[in-house]
């Protein structure tokens, strides 16, 4: 890492080749493996906007195989959630150069 380089700036960040490969849960509850997150909480429950929304942002800021990203997160709920999700700028540009009806989603 150079001096002056942040983190966020040069980790890696998993991005699948298509959306159509998120086939995710979109209801219930969901519990994400410790790898993922290792907070308190751990478990989304995916009829609580805020918790999709957590949800979400944790997998795509943490995941480091796109298996993870695939088991995870739903196209349809993707597209709903992604102008509301806080995310570091490089993995929100990255998601949005390999998809850009993201960044339309987001200006709608």
């Amino acid at each position: 890492m150079h001096a002056g380089s942040r983190y966020a700036d040069i980790r890696p960040y998993t991005v699948p080749e298509s959306l159509s490969e998120l086939a995710g849960p979109t209801s219930g509850i969901v519990t994400l493996p410790l790898s993922l997150d290792w907070s308190q909480q751990g478990r989304y429950d995916l009829g609580i906007d805020k918790d999709r929304r957590r949800l979400y942002e944790t997998v795509i800021r943490e995941a480091m195989d796109v298996s993870e990203v695939r088991r995870f997160l739903d196209e349809g709920l993707l597209l709903r959630l992604w102008p509301s999700l806080w995310l570091p700028v490089r993995v929100r540009s990255l998601w949005q150069e390999r998809f850009p009806q993201l960044g339309s989603a987001a200006a709608a």
